[in-house]
C-alpha cells in the first residue's frame, strides 16, 4: 500500500510514517521544498505523478496562543489552501482513502465538558486561534461534502493537545507543553531561579502523546468502512482522539519542573490571556470501537524530553 503522509516532518505526521513503515507500507513524501501544498498545480502534479493508494492530510500551519494572535492571515490562507488542494487533488486522482488531522479548537469556546462531537457549530469559537480553527472545520466539511457528493471514504480525527518527539520547541510559537520543557530546561541551566508562565495556572489541558495519536490515526485509518460509517453519521463523521483525563496548567509546570530538574519558585501571570478555561475531548466512541492510549504523561513528558535534549539547540 502507497500512502501519501502530508507533513511527514512535523510532529504527528512523522510519528505516523513510522508507524506505517513498521507496518510494511510504502510511504510517500515530500519536503515543502519539493512540493508547495500551497499550490494548487503542483498538488495536481504530485498526484498525477505518483499513484497512491491513501492519503494522511498532517500538514498544517500551527502555533500556540502568540502565534495565532500574530499571524492569523497565514493560519487561514495556509491552512485552508492545503487543505482545498490535497483533498481535492486526491478526489481527482482517484484516491478513495484520506485521513484528515483536525483540532479540539474547532469546538466552542464555552462548549459543555467533556467535548463531543455534535459540539461543531454550536457557539462562538475562541477568540484567540479562530482563523485556525475555520480552517479545520472547512477541512472536516471538505471530506464530508466528498464523501456526500462522490462515496469518497474521507475521515477526520480531532486530536486533543499532543506532545512528544519532534515537537516544535520555539521559544516564542510553540504550544504550552514544549513551551514549558524548554522554559524549565533553559531555567536549570542558567541557574535561574522564578520561572514566570503567561495565565492564571488555572485552565485544565488534555495531553495525548503523539506515538498515542499515531495508533489512533491508522486505527481509524484501516478500519473497515462497514464498521466506521455504524459509529458515524454525515454530519457528526470527524472522531475524538484524546486521553480521557485533564490537568491544570499548574499541575503540568509542576510535572514538568519535577522531570527538568527545576527546584525554584514558579509564578503564573494573571494579566496574560488564559484561552479557553478547559479543553477535554469526549473520545466515547473511538474508545468503543476497540482503541484506547497507553502513553502515561509523566512517561510521556520524559519521553518528549529526553528528545528535546539530544535535538534542539537551547
Amino acid at each position: 500500500m502507497r500512502v501519501f503522509v502530508a507533513g511527514h516532518r512535523g510532529m504527528v505526521g512523522g510519528a505516523i510514517s513510522r508507524k506505517l513503515t513498521e507496518r510494511g507500507a510504502e510511504v510517500v513524501t515530500r519536503t515543502r521544498a519539493e512540493l508547495d501544498l500551497a499550490s494548487q498545480e503542483a498538488v495536481r502534479a504530485f498526484f498525477a505523478a505518483e499513484r497512491v493508494d491513501a492519503v494522511v492530510l498532517a500538514a498544517a500551519k500551527v502555533g500556540g496562543i502568540h502565534a495565532n494572535n500574530t499571524y492569523p492571515a497565514e493560519f487561514i490562507y495556509e491552512n485552508l489552501m492545503i487543505e482545498c488542494n490535497v483533498i481535492h487533488q486526491a478526489f481527482s486522482a482517484g484516491v478513495q482513502k484520506l485521513l484528515f488531522l483536525g483540532s479540539s479548537c474547532i469546538y466552542p469556546r464555552d462548549v459543555a465538558q467533556p467535548m463531543r462531537e455534535d459540539a461543531l457549530l454550536t457557539g462562538i469559537l475562541e477568540p484567540t486561534n479562530e482563523p485556525y480553527a475555520i480552517a479545520k472545520i472547512a477541512g472536516i466539511k471538505l471530506c464530508e461534502s466528498y464523501n456526500r457528493q462522490y462515496g469518497t471514504d474521507y475521515r477526520s480525527v480531532m486530536p486533543t493537545n499532543l506532545y512528544g518527539p519532534g515537537d516544535n520547541f520555539h521559544p516564542e510559537n510553540s504550544h504550552v507543553m514544549p513551551a514549558l520543557i524548554r522554559r524549565f530546561h533553559e531555567a536549570v541551566q542558567s541557574g535561574t531561579k522564578e520561572v514566570a508562565i503567561w495565565g492564571s495556572g488555572t485552565p485544565r489541558r488534555e495531553f495525548l502523546h503523539v506515538d498515542d495519536m499515531a495508533e489512533a490515526s491508522l486505527f481509524v485509518l484501516d478500519l473497515r468502512k462497514e464498521r466506521y460509517e455504524a459509529n458515524t453519521q454525515p454530519m457528526l463523521s470527524h472522531i475524538n482522539v484524546g486521553y480521557g483525563e485533564d490537568v491544570t496548567i499548574r499541575e503540568l509546570a509542576l510535572l514538568v519542573a519535577e522531570v527538568t530538574g527545576f527546584t525554584g519558585e514558579i509564578v503564573f501571570d494573571a494579566s496574560k490571556p488564559d484561552g479557553t478555561m478547559r479543553k477535554l475531548m469526549d473520545s466515547s466512541r473511538l474508545t468503543a470501537m476497540g482503541w484506547t492510549p497507553t502513553v502515561k504523561l509523566e512517561e510521556g513528558i520524559r519521553d518528549a524530553y529526553e528528545w528535546f535534549k539530544l535535538n534542539v539547540k537551547s
